[in-house]
C-alpha cells in the first residue's frame, strides 16, 4: 500500500512541476521574452530573411525606444514587422541625396555603409522624403511615436508607407539573433 501511494505521489509531483513549467513558459513568452523569425528582406543586410531572434518584451516598459533600436511592431493585427527606429517625437525627419537629416542637421547612419559601398547596384539607397510626405503629413513627430525605416530602404514596407508608429504598437525591442548560429550575436552592439 505505501508503495501504491509513493508512486501516485510521484506522479502528483511530475504534474505539478509540469505545470508550474508551463505557467512559467507562457509568462516569460507573453510578458518578457519571445522569438520572431525575419520574414523578408527589408532589413538587408542587419538582418536576413528567415533568421531567428530574441525580442525583448519588458524594456520598453521602463524606458522608451532610441534612435536606431531594431524594433518589432504590430504592423496589421495579424502581422508584426521588424524595423529600425530613424525618427522620435518632436523630431523632424528627411532625407535626401542618400542622407539622413533629423532637424535639418546631417546623421550618419553605420548601419547602412554596407550597402553605400554598394552603390553599382543602390544607386538610390532611400528615396528622397520628408515627415510631411508621409502618411499624416506631419511637421513633428507626435508624441509616443516614431518614424521606423527598413536597413534595405528600397524594398522596405515602413514608415513612408505605413505612417509613424505608436510606442503602443511596438511589440518590443530586438536584443538576440541566434539562428543561423554563423551570425549569433548580440543587437545593437
Amino acid at each position: 500500500m505505501a508503495k501504491k501511494k509513493r508512486k501516485k505521489n510521484e506522479w502528483l509531483d511530475w504534474i505539478k512541476a509540469i505545470v508550474i513549467a508551463f505557467i512559467i513558459a507562457f509568462v516569460v513568452r507573453k510578458f518578457l521574452f519571445t522569438p520572431i523569425i525575419v520574414d523578408g528582406p527589408s532589413m538587408m543586410p542587419t538582418l536576413h530573411d528567415r533568421d531567428q531572434m530574441i525580442v525583448n518584451k519588458f524594456l520598453y516598459r521602463f524606458e522608451t525606444p532610441e534612435r536606431f533600436d531594431v524594433v518589432v511592431f504590430h504592423a496589421t493585427q495579424k502581422k508584426d514587422f521588424i524595423k529600425r527606429v530613424i525618427g522620435l517625437p518632436g523630431e523632424h525627419v528627411a532625407v535626401k541625396d542618400n542622407i539622413l537629416y533629423i532637424n535639418g542637421k546631417k546623421v550618419e547612419e553605420p548601419f547602412l555603409e554596407e550597402k553605400k559601398g554598394d552603390m553599382q547596384s543602390y544607386r538610390v539607397l532611400t528615396e528622397d522624403f520628408t515627415l510631411e510626405d508621409l502618411p499624416g503629413g506631419y511637421k513633428t513627430i507626435p508624441k509616443n511615436h516614431v518614424l521606423v525605416l527598413g536597413d534595405n530602404r528600397s524594398n522596405s514596407v515602413d514608415s513612408r508607407i505605413l505612417g509613424l508608429i505608436s510606442l503602443d504598437q511596438i511589440v518590443g525591442k530586438t536584443s538576440l539573433l541566434y539562428w543561423p548560429l554563423d551570425r549569433i550575436k548580440m543587437m545593437g552592439e
